[in-house]
């Protein structure tokens, strides 16, 4: 017999195709930002690249609130941690370029993605498994990982057909990333029975 909250957290159970379709219309929302955010006098790139990941970021808060239950500080928490894996995504995903400078393009972009894709969604797994909903096992976050790294790798059909205000990337890895945290959120035991 499900009692209190138990019983609620069990009611709640996760529509991933909703979940996926949230996570690709804040991937959709991400490349559109950023012309308009770009225009924003005075500040430093690194915030106008952090501006990019709020969409996101509300969307992982909206996921820790209904589906496991966190407490407010505990949802922005993870909305912040989300935030600074984008940064990382995205440094690394430089900094791999960086490093294959004078290779093929598209093994450099292929690369770029799957090192950007693996380390966003490893920062927010490492993030978020530090919270109280978050779970502590290592396999809870596998599908997030895979998911993450491998959808990175669309980052060089982006290159590809030349898009930039609009991206095959951002819709797949954030519905993916979604899809594979609310999986992970719904395999956490609650905070009061570790």
């Amino acid at each position: 017999m499900l009692t209190g909250t138990t019983a609620s957290r069990e009611a709640r159970r996760p529509n991933f195709l909703q979940i996926a379709l949230g996570g690709a219309l804040t991937g959709i929302l991400t490349p559109v930002l950023q012309p308009w955010i770009d225009r924003m006098p005075g500040t430093p790139g690194m915030f106008r690249i952090a501006l990019l990941a709020v969409p996101f970021a509300i969307l992982v808060l909206a996921l820790l609130r209904y589906f496991a239950m966190s407490p407010w500080w505990a949802a922005f928490t993870a909305a912040i941690v989300t935030i600074v894996a984008f940064l990382c995504a995205v440094n690394v995903a430089i900094w791999v370029d960086g490093e294959m400078a004078g290779g093929d393009k598209m093994i450099r972009n292929v690369l770029d993605g799957l090192g950007g894709g693996f380390t966003g969604s490893a920062v927010m797994a490492a993030g978020i498994s530090l919270l109280p909903a978050g779970p502590r096992d290592a396999p809870a976050w596998l599908p997030m990982l895979v998911i993450g790294t491998l959808a990175g790798t669309l980052l060089a059909l982006d290159s590809v057909l030349n898009l930039d205000l609009v991206s095959v990337l951002y819709p797949v890895w954030q519905a993916g990333v979604a899809v594979g945290l609310t999986m992970a959120l719904q395999q956490a035991k609650p905070a009061w029975s570790r």
